[in-house]
């Protein structure tokens, strides 16, 4: 980088990142164990009833910002492409029964962010998305990175 700041051949990149929040309910239980062992792994998550979260997801894109508009992304394309890839399939679901995704993957949150990753790629332009960062509580936090 310059001392004016700009990246490789005058250009400039930056990362842009929207959040989102949405509520569902799931059930730690792998098919792979007896219910015993999911018991003994999951805890009180392996409830039959199912347990509760409100997450929040901070999507983050990266690119050169385009020197006629001046943002790397339009902000309200994002809002978009969030709302159909994390909005409307998981807000208000309970994410074994309702998202066939997880009908044979445990909806842990690490799984959980696979798959914004994966529905966030089918509306972004290739190689714009640098991150999904999924807030399952405060405490607990999945950075995913399609690795």
């Amino acid at each position: 980088m310059s001392a004016a700041g700009a990246g490789v051949g005058g250009r400039r990149w930056a990362r842009l990142s929207r959040l989102v929040s949405f509520s569902a309910t799931h059930r730690l239980h792998s098919k792979c164990l007896s219910n015993e062992e999911n018991l003994k792994l999951y805890g009180k998550c392996n409830n039959p009833n199912g347990h509760g979260h409100n997450y929040k997801v901070v999507v983050t894109v990266h690119g050169e910002i385009d020197p006629v508009t001046g943002m790397v992304m339009n902000m309200t394309d994002l809002k978009e492409y969030m709302e159909e890839a994390i909005m409307k399939p998981l807000d208000h679901k309970n994410l074994d029964l309702d998202v066939p995704y997880f009908a044979d993957i445990v909806s842990t949150t690490e799984n959980v962010a696979v798959y914004i990753w994966e529905n966030l790629q089918k509306f972004l332009p290739m190689g714009v998305l640098y991150k999904v960062k999924v807030y399952e509580t405060d405490n607990n936090v999945v950075v995913y990175k399609g690795e």
